[in-house]
């Protein structure tokens, strides 16, 4: 059997196996020599019958090479993915031909999912990029993390399989830097702390994460107070790990839950806040007060540095500003006393 890749792709490769190369795997051999090739891809395309060694296809990702061997393969063109671009405004931060920085607005989806089969962040990226060279086989944005839909901030995409593959691996060994602000219930006593807890799914609602599920996975919250409210706190916050609403499970196990968070703060907490004007500032706040405001990782092709900031977006600054405002007048009138 012969695959005639030439007229499903172009640049098709041809490689010849060299005497350090005896012995491998002929999956682990085509990733060692494209970078932009994960061994998942190459295993697929070895059982579709598109990789030949010597003329002749060879389906058997385990099959040791010998030196002399060539080992010839084209990359299948990308297949249109099935969704739909959408002219959605986006806040791009950075572009280049690898990846895209995006500072998404609360409210937004990331990715398609149930009861949001439109409108989200990859259906506006469809539209604004008309370089992807394709994620997987498809021409689609690479998702590389996420923000929760009601959360505002900086987001990294990446256009190409090596790129996402590249971001992943930064991701995976924790070598990305992500910075969160958070406005939360309470008057933090401590200037910083640290928060280990493992973070799964809640025992009896699965809809919702829990710190004391008995199947969590290890998470890390560092937190430092930005500024001070009275019943409230502003912090700056830092995670280690990445594990699904990590944040605001962390913040709830501490008594701290963030402000507007209608999955995992108390609903009549705000009711319980004492100085009535904090209460009413509290209230304008329709969303849980949680935005991501610094990420640093390296450029996946260059290995350039790269750190991009984004400040509080304008419903959250507004209450924090009148907040400050209101504390620093009732301290004011504290010292003339």
């Amino acid at each position: 059997l012969r695959v005639n890749n030439a007229a499903e792709g172009s640049d098709r490769k041809v490689l010849t196996a060299g005497g350090k190369d005896a012995g491998l795997r002929l999956d682990v051999y085509l990733t060692s020599q494209d970078a932009s090739l994960s061994r998942s891809q190459v295993q697929k395309w070895i059982e579709q019958g598109r990789i030949e060694i010597d003329g002749a296809v060879c389906r058997r990702p385990s099959r040791r090479l010998k030196p002399e061997e060539v080992v010839s393969y084209s990359r299948p063109r990308p297949v249109p993915y099935r969704l739909f671009p959408e002219a959605i405004p986006l806040s791009v931060v950075y572009e280049d031909e690898a990846i895209l920085v995006i500072d998404k607005p609360a409210g937004m989806v990331v990715h398609p999912a149930a009861g949001h089969g439109t409108g989200t962040l990859v259906h506006a990226v469809l539209a604004h990029c008309r370089d992807l060279s394709g994620i997987g086989g498809e021409l689609r944005p690479g998702i590389v993390h996420r923000l929760d839909k009601e959360t505002s901030g900086l987001l990294v995409v990446a256009k190409s399989d090596e790129a996402h593959r590249r971001l992943a691996e930064q991701f995976k060994s924790r070598l990305v830097s992500k910075t969160y602000q958070a406005l939360v219930f309470g008057d933090v006593r401590e200037e910083m702390g640290r928060i280990e807890k493992p973070v799964g799914r809640h025992p009896s609602d699965r809809k919702k994460m829990s710190a004391v599920s008995l199947r969590g996975k290890p998470a890390v919250t560092s937190w430092r107070v930005a500024e001070r409210y009275g019943e409230a706190t502003l912090l700056d916050i830092r995670i280690e790990t990445g594990r699904t609403h990590q944040i605001r499970v962390h913040l709830t196990s501490v008594g701290h839950p963030v402000v507007g968070d209608r999955t995992y703060g108390n609903p009549g907490r705000v009711r319980n806040v004492r100085n009535p004007r904090i209460r009413m500032l509290l209230q304008l706040v329709n969303r849980q007060a949680l935005h991501a405001s610094r990420l640093e990782f390296a450029h996946p092709l260059n290995g350039r540095p790269l750190a991009f900031c984004s400040p509080l977006p304008e419903d959250v600054r507004t209450v924090c500003e009148q907040l400050r405002c209101l504390t620093t007048s009732n301290k004011d009138r504290s010292d003339i006393l």
